[in-house]
């Protein structure tokens, strides 16, 4: 005789319930955050960005300062003394005459290089060196793209985890219950009973070790957003994956060996080696520059050779030529430095665009491995889905035994969260191929926005 406790269909239904009770519980929260939110939260809150906006606002005031290298220079001076002497006439025996005379001075200089070729090869430098500081903050902004959608996703990942085992510890206690039932009217035998206590401690012990690290990752991503209690919005399950567009490699690789910011920097900083390489040699050059000045004197009482007072204006105008005669070779010496300072940059630059390029293609076979994935356990679930199934069946009717559906069970549960996991890798992979490949935006956030639950 069996005794039939719970049947499979029941039994899949109470599965499903709490499996969407618990999910959905999370995703509906009055206080649940899309990615894009979480992701302008991030942006005003990390350090590490706000580092990098700090170092691109500083690069833009030197690059000013380079531009005032070719600009003309004004200065305003002035003076205020006050002089005693005390002057004896000689012969002997001389009278003393002691006076006092005051001095106020008051003047204007102006200057306007005309010929610096160092001043000019800087203010290049300032502009190239300003277009890499961009590329520097754009790297920055890519990063925190990336590291929102991961702490994210993390998160979603640890909540799925969590709710598939509490709904496996639902099955193995109602396998428990029916096998204790079982053994009680003598159609099981103890080792049934055994095993699914065995199988039900270890499904506490998971459950304890998913909430511990469900905590870690929603504490990891509210350090980066800078809020407390985050609850990201779930997978909308009527939304699919997006589409990898381009499906060829070689656009992706070829974007990434050209446009990819760190490539950009390489460029630019090869740009500035080769003015560094001009600026030395205009060590060797002459120079010119134009000036002009004004200036105004006060004497009150005279001065020590006159008794009088006087004004004295006094302007000028003129040009200053400097021709370098020898510097003991230092100039040579540093010509020669910055040309290897140069090859330097050149060899960079090829390093960056190849590591880049490999960045890409690692970054491409992955996700479409991840795609692959999905649909291959996607298809491993509905099996396991209809294993388990079976194997209920099976042990109704006396063919399989217990731990044959606790089996069939942490499979099917295992392979949900795998599952979970590889949907969740892609939506990041996506992310991390544009990031690979120099073309990731903030903008790209909304198309991951799309496939999640609405509130």
């Amino acid at each position: 005789m069996q005794v039939h406790t719970v049947t499979p269909t029941l039994r899949l239904r109470a599965i499903g319930c709490s499996i969407l009770t618990l999910l959905g519980g999370m995703a509906l929260s009055a206080q649940a955050q899309s990615l894009t939110e979480l992701y302008d939260s991030a942006r005003g809150y990390d350090a590490s960005y706000q580092s990098a906006r700090a170092q691109y606002d500083a690069n833009l005031a030197r690059a000013e300062q380079a531009k005032a290298l070719i600009l003309p220079s004004a200065s305003l001076t002035a003076g205020l003394a006050r002089t005693s002497v005390d002057i004896t006439s000689t012969p002997p025996p001389g009278t003393p005459n002691p006076r006092e005379y005051g001095n106020q001075s008051a003047g204007v200089n102006v200057s306007q290089p005309l010929y610096r070729p160092a001043n000019l090869a800087s203010y290049e430098q300032g502009k190239r060196q300003l277009l890499l500081a961009e590329e520097q903050l754009k790297v920055a902004e890519q990063d925190l793209v990336v590291r929102v959608a991961q702490a994210y996703f993390d998160v979603l990942g640890a909540q799925d985890n969590l709710s598939f085992v509490r709904a496996q510890k639902t099955a193995v206690a109602e396998q428990l219950a029916a096998a204790k039932r079982n053994f009680e009217v003598g159609t099981a035998t103890i080792t049934d009973t055994r095993e699914a206590q065995a199988r039900y401690d270890l499904v506490i012990a998971q459950e304890i070790a998913a909430e511990n690290d469900l905590r870690v990752k929603k504490l990891a991503l509210d350090t980066l957003s800078g809020k407390t209690g985050t609850e990201p919005l779930a997978l909308n399950p009527q939304s699919g994956l997006p589409e990898l567009t381009p499906t060829d490699l070689n656009p992706w690789v070829a974007q990434a060996e050209s446009e990819h910011p760190v490539v950009r920097q390489a460029r630019l900083a090869l740009d500035v080696a080769r003015l560094e390489v001009d600026k030395a040699k205009a060590g060797e050059k002459p120079t010119l520059d134009a000036y002009a000045g004004f200036s105004r004197n006060l004497n009150q009482n005279g001065t020590a050779a006159l008794t009088s007072t006087s004004h004295v204006n006094a302007a000028s105008a003129g040009l200053n030529f400097t021709l370098p005669l020898y510097a003991g070779g230092a100039l040579q010496n540093r010509i020669k430095e910055t040309l290897a300072l140069e090859d330097k940059a050149r060899a960079d630059l090829d390093n960056a665009s190849r590591t880049a390029a490999q960045a890409t293609r690692t970054a491409f076979l992955g996700l479409q491995s991840g795609q692959g994935q999905v649909k291959a356990l996607e298809a491993a679930e509905a099996s396991s889905q209809s294993a388990l199934e079976a194997n209920q069946l099976g042990y109704q009717v006396g063919v399989r035994i217990n731990i044959d559906v606790l089996n069939a069970q942490s499979q099917l549960y295992q392979t949900k969260a795998s599952l979970a996991k590889a949907r969740y890798d892609v939506l990041v992979g996506g992310l991390k191929l544009r990031q690979a490949s120099g073309v990731l935006k903030p903008e790209d956030l909304q198309t991951v926005n799309g496939v999640l639950a609405p509130r």
